[in-house]
Parts: C-alpha cells; sequence; structure tokens
C-alpha cells in the first residue's frame, strides 16, 4: 500500500521510523534541548542521516499535565522548523498539532503530514486537515493531555480504541479527507494504564482490522519505566524491545527519539518477517 506525503511516495506495507523533534521548552523526553532553531536543524540532519524517513515537528507539549500554548506561540515555534526541513532534507515533514491554523501554515510550508493526538477534534481542525490535502494521523486519548492519566478507565480498551478510531476515521471522510489517507494511533500513554497499553501492544494486529496503516509511540514513556523502573534518560533498550514488537505486529511507522537504534531494531524486525 503507497502513500503520498507531499510528493514523497512510502510503501505502507513496510515499516519506517519517524522521529521526534519536540521544539517546546517543556518536553518530557529531551527538556526542551531543541527549542531553538539552529538545533532543532542540526538534530532533524542527525536524524535523517540516522534513516528517520519522517521528522515529526511539535510545539505544544502534550505530556501529562502540560498547559496550553496561544496559537501564536505555536506557530513561532513550529513553521520556521518545518520551512527549513522541508526546503533542506530529504524527509517527510510531519506536523504534530491539533491547531487547524498550525496545520494549514505547516503544510503551506511543506509538511506532508498532520499528526494529530486529539483525533482532529478541536474545532475547525476537520475542515483545516481536509482542506491541506495530505495525509492524517488520528490518534487515541481519553480525556485532554491536562487529565488523561487521573484513572483512565475502560470496560474493554482493544474494543473501545478501535470504536473510537472507526468513530475519528467516519468524520474525517464526512469531512472530507480520503481513506486511503488515514493513518491510525493507538495512543500509548494517552488516558491509559500500564495493564492498558500493554493490552493494546499485545493485541497490535488486530487494530489492522480497521484497514489502515498503523502508527506507534512508545518512546522513553513512562509505561516502559513503570515496567523497567529506569528513569526517562535510561529507556532505550527498552523502547527498542516495544519498536520490535510493534514492527512485528504490523505497524507501519514507529516514532522514536532514538532514530539510528530504531531503524536497526526495525530493520532485524523486517528480515524475520520477510524471511517467513
Amino acid at each position: 500500500m503507497e502513500m503520498k506525503f507531499a510528493g514523497r511516495v512510502l510503501d505502507m506495507s513496510r515499516c519506517h521510523v519517524m522521529g521526534v523533534l519536540n521544539v517546546t521548552p517543556d518536553s518530557f523526553s529531551d527538556g526542551g534541548w531543541f527549542n531553538q532553531y539552529s538545533a532543532a536543524l542540526f538534530k532533524a540532519r542527525q536524524m535523517v542521516a540516522d534513516g528517520a524517513a519522517f521528522i515529526d515537528v511539535g510545539g505544544e507539549s502534550t505530556r501529562p499535565g502540560a498547559t496550553r500554548v496561544s496559537v501564536q506561540e505555536e506557530l513561532d515555534r513550529v513553521c520556521p522548523v518545518v520551512e527549513a526541513i522541508s526546503r533542506e532534507l530529504d524527509v517527510i515533514v510531519s506536523v504534530d498539532t491539533s491547531t487547524p491554523k498550525v496545520m494549514s501554515q505547516a503544510v503551506e510550508l511543506g509538511a506532508g503530514l498532520v499528526n494529530d493526538v486529539r483525533a482532529l477534534q478541536r474545532e475547525g481542525a476537520l475542515v483545516a486537515a481536509a482542506n491541506a490535502g495530505v495525509p492524517v494521523c488520528i490518534m487515541h486519548i481519553q480525556g485532554e493531555p491536562e487529565t488523561m492519566q487521573d484513572q483512565p478507565k475502560y470496560q474493554n480498551v482493544l474494543r473501545e480504541v478501535g470504536e473510537f478510531l472507526t468513530q475519528r476515521v467516519r468524520a474525517a471522510v464526512r469531512a472530507g479527507i480520503e481513506a486511503q489517507n488515514i493513518i491510525l494511533d493507538p495512543g500509548f500513554g494517552f488516558g491509559k494504564s500500564l495493564e492498558h497499553n500493554l493490552l493494546l501492544l499485545a493485541s497490535l494486529e488486530r487494530l489492522q482490522a480497521l484497514g489502515h496503516p498503523l502508527l506507534v509511540g512508545m518512546s522513553r514513556k513512562s509505561m516502559l519505566g513503570d515496567i523497567t523502573g529506569r528513569e526517562v534518560d535510561e529507556r532505550l533498550p527498552a523502547s527498542l524491545a516495544a519498536a520490535t514488537i510493534s514492527a512485528m505486529k504490523g505497524a507501519s511507522i514507529i516514532r522514536a527519539h532514538d532514530v539510528r537504534e530504531t531503524v536497526d531494531a526495525v530493520k532485524v524486525a523486517t528480515a524475520v518477517k520477510e524471511a517467513v
């Protein structure tokens, strides 16, 4: 299955790595190291050299307890970086945003994917994404980032995540987004306990029945810290284990902070799958 991202075509039957580039002062994983323009561009170049097919640029932190930024502040953080990467590097730029104006301007500047953790639920987001004309990633979330980890509850997490994603796909198609341009993300760590996350990962291939490529992001997340007892900067081995499992279970995109190592893990998983 091929998908076109702002002029670049990828085979989504294979697994690709998306490098995370947070241009925020309060990112949980990098502490805002890359919130300056020159540092962000340097990091993007490094991730492309390490094998990233996507660079996911985000200007609003979605960690638990994060505060919302103004639209103008998000534009100021994201747009110069999106424009520079699109102009200078051979990579698909993804914009990690829920803000309609940021979606529109980022795509005008060269972004080839809209990646929305709020599943295009903000007012105007569906219209903006449809007008942008590029693929979108719709993620499951229970609640809002500010409160999502306050005792999340499900009767059946796999069924409820699947139903939510199905409903949002229908809404996206009604808004004019082509079904073949939709990617789904189960939202690991977004309104889910460790048990919920593990059940989703164990059954990840069942979400492929929804008929869309899957994006998975568990890199350095607290669920891995809960399992291993490791702090954020010590979670690389656990992140690679999660990435390998996801690739083996059919994920099309692995969102990761440690691109070089994740690319190697995905290559091994892909070789094993293709050997069967």
